[in-house]
């Protein structure tokens, strides 16, 4: 990964901005769970001090992102089942509580938005194609959770899914590819159109369910192998 270094310009606090570079970088897996972070390069790297670095490396660590290690230093966590289930968790209670704002908030061109991405997955359904679904899932889940005017939900909801993409495009495409999840995305459409809240609160929360539990399973069963 290239590390922008600070610009002096900029009117963020610099641990901020060390922040941002260095949990994009362990999410993306540029800096690979285990390995260590050491302050010295880091900071050479960003162009700061080690203090600003230091305070970014809490953050990180607050987050779950990085742990203190006896005679290591700072070192990039793994994600355990808990950790994974926990994200999911999370994220999909956040769902449920702004449906009601986005069925309220849907407009005719949103419909035909969503009913765009719906015929691009319908081709790379037939085709299984896998990479391709896993982008335009992310981008149909998304059409329809900006809807909402909770901003704040919202932010947490984009934190969590941020982790959910480090969890490998295995592991996403699993979920895409679950049995009825395409068929669903459908009746998510109809029942916004409809603006049939109770029946899309019933359907997203076994979908959001039932997309956990592929994941969970599919990290189970990557890490037996």
């Amino acid at each position: 990964m290239t590390y922008m270094p600070y610009d002096a310009n900029e009117s963020r606090p610099i641990r901020d901005i060390a922040y941002e570079q260095l949990k994009h970088a362990i999410i993306s897996g540029d800096i690979p769970a285990g390995s260590r972070i050491v302050e010295t390069a880091y900071a050479e790297k960003l162009h700061i001090s080690r203090t600003p670095l230091r305070e970014a490396l809490r953050k990180l660590e607050r987050d779950g992102l990085v742990e203190y290690v006896l005679h290591r230093g700072v070192v990039v966590r793994a994600f355990t089942i808990h950790d994974i289930d926990e994200i999911f968790t999370i994220r999909n209670a956040m769902m449920m509580l702004i449906l009601p704002s986005i069925v309220e908030n849907v407009t005719p061109e949103a419909i035909e938005k969503l009913k765009s991405i719906l015929a691009e997955m319908d081709i790379a359904h037939e085709k299984a194609d896998a990479d391709a679904l896993a982008h335009m899932n992310r981008s149909f889940h998304s059409t329809i959770e900006h809807l909402s005017d909770k901003r704040r939900i919202l932010s947490v909801i984009d934190s969590q899914e941020e982790y959910i993409i480090r969890f490998s495009a295995v592991t996403i495409a699993s979920i895409v590819r679950r049995s009825n999840a395409h068929q669903e995305h459908h009746q998510m459409v109809e029942l916004l159109e409809k603006r049939d809240l109770e029946s899309l609160k019933v359907l997203m929360h076994n979908h959001l369910e039932e997309s956990k539990e592929t994941c969970l399973a599919a990290v189970s069963q990557n890490r037996m192998k």
